[in-house]
């Protein structure tokens, strides 16, 4: 009923002031910088291309008021992007602001670019340019979950160990033994080989069928868009699982036990 009510108020023509002062304003922009102008000129998607040669993409939706009040603006970004504007500004305004914005997310994307093209990441399978998490593949069944600051690339991640406690316990140890050894002066993939005293499986010489391994239960690698992050903790056996299929394997079996949200039980797999 509400949507019904509301249907005339869609399709009010906007004043034709809007139109003049829109066009005028991405004349003065450029056409070469539009990807997409809607029908209605009310959207409008804009390319720019960052110091390292990146694309990037702003999407503005305009009200019938611009340009006194200023378009909503939509990123891929892993910050916010708030938009300083005045009446008397117009689009090359927000386009200069996200350039702005860009370049100061460049160190970021450098250190992302880098992981994602050098490593194994496992997850985000496709990384946005908004994503600040990687599970990057150290082994077989092992990995780790690293947490970037956009705002502070080159500093330490948080960083989340995954795998079998014999597999990764001595990776903790190294981490934490070689925190001081940090550099903010070289990259974070660097860093990270520094501290743990690893190199990182190359995409040059291994597939990542050789980390992608799946899960034991279900048979499949992705399982509502999550991959299988639990291992069986005995080195002879090793077999990862998705965390849902094995909460579910081993609530129907009798010989668990649950402590609070732990559960507690046999590998479907060696029955350790």
């Amino acid at each position: 009923e509400i949507a019904l009510k509301n249907t005339q108020d869609l399709h009010i023509p906007r004043p034709p002031e809007y139109y003049s002062c829109l066009v005028r304003d991405l004349e003065i922009l450029g056409w070469n910088k539009v990807v997409y102008v809607d029908t209605g000129l009310a959207t409008i998607r804009l390319k720019a291309e960052d110091s390292c040669g990146r694309q990037h993409l702003i999407t503005l939706k305009l009200n019938a008021k611009y340009p006194t009040e200023p378009p909503d603006c939509l990123v891929d970004f892993p910050v916010q992007f708030a938009v300083s504007w005045m009446p008397q500004n117009s689009l090359i305004d927000i386009y200069n602001q996200f350039l702005a914005a860009l370049e100061s997310l460049k160190e970021f994307w450098d250190a992302m670019d880098e992981i994602d093209g050098k490593t194994w990441v496992l997850e985000p399978e496709n990384p946005t340019r908004s994503a600040t998490a990687r599970r990057i593949a150290i082994g077989n069944n092992v990995s780790v979950n690293i947490e970037v600051d956009p705002r502070h690339p080159n500093m330490l991640p948080e960083c989340y160990f995954l795998g079998a406690d014999h597999a990764v316990n001595p990776l903790r140890i190294k981490l934490n033994n070689n925190m001081h050894l940090w550099d903010p002066e070289i990259s974070l993939l660097q860093n990270l080989k520094d501290l743990l005293e690893i190199d990182f499986p190359s995409r040059a010489v291994l597939e990542k069928n050789d980390f992608a391994k799946d899960c034991g239960i279900c048979y499949a690698y992705r399982l509502d868009g999550t991959t299988p992050d639990q291992v069986c903790d005995d080195p002879r056996c090793g077999q990862p699982f998705h965390q849902a299929c094995l909460y579910e394997w081993l609530q129907s079996l009798p010989s668990s036990r649950q402590s609070f949200n732990v559960i507690f039980g046999e590998c479907p797999y060696c029955n350790k």
